[in-house]
């Protein structure tokens, strides 16, 4: 029986630890000389980086259809150049933020058509998808209390942040088999360890890593 494809994205809303949590399991799997590619979203291409300083400056005003575009275009050009090599070398590729956090923001945040969303993103995705996806979970009082500052998106309403995390919860009831949701409160080293039981119950041959 062949193996999921070796895509782990980790998804969560604004200070859920999601960021430390990737770094954590990339860092796991390179101690034990697994291939892995640590990245982002935005920001994880030299396109991506300009993508980013317009999406997360706190002066930027734009269009919620003009958001969501330029996260498609930092996606489609991260897709090409990083993920898809990645992945045909054989290697592990650990994603901080990938197509669910558009479903979550611009979606359900937002109030753009889903619908619309998944279409466009279908075609820019060229079928790389994530085969486990981590969901940090926290009420956004306590993941923006986290944060000592406030980029364009942290700086939203809290009715915006809420929106954001039921849309998070729809996202994962709707793939159970993909989503795994974890109590992003819990300590750090409890959440790492749960991670890597659930990445070697995907993954057997890393067992012991």
């Amino acid at each position: 029986m062949a193996e999921p494809l070796r895509f782990i994205s980790f998804e969560g809303p604004e200070g859920s630890g999601k960021s430390t949590q990737a770094a954590r399991l990339a860092a796991r799997l390179r101690a034990r000389g697994v291939s892995t590619v640590l990245t982002h979203e935005p920001g994880g291409t030299e396109l991506g980086r300009e993508v980013r300083r317009w999406l997360l400056h706190q002066g930027a005003a734009m269009s919620p259809e003009a958001e969501f575009l330029l996260y498609s275009a930092d996606r489609a050009e991260h897709v090409r150049t990083v993920l898809e090599p990645a992945l045909a070398a054989g290697s592990f590729v650990i994603c901080d933020r990938f197509v669910d956090s558009s479903y979550a923001y611009q979606g359900y945040g937002r109030g753009l058509d889903l619908a619309w969303l998944r279409s466009v993103s279908d075609g820019i995705l060229r079928g790389v998808r994530p085969s486990l996806t981590f969901l940090l979970d926290l009420p956004p009082e306590r993941g923006l209390a986290r944060l000592a500052g406030r980029d364009r998106l942290e700086g939203e309403s809290l009715t915006f942040h809420r929106r954001v995390r039921e849309g998070y919860r729809s996202l994962a009831q709707s793939e159970p088999e993909r989503f795994v949701v974890l109590d992003a409160e819990l300590p750090e080293d409890e959440l790492e360890a749960r991670i890597a039981r659930e990445v070697i119950s995907r993954w057997p041959s890393l067992s012991g890593f």
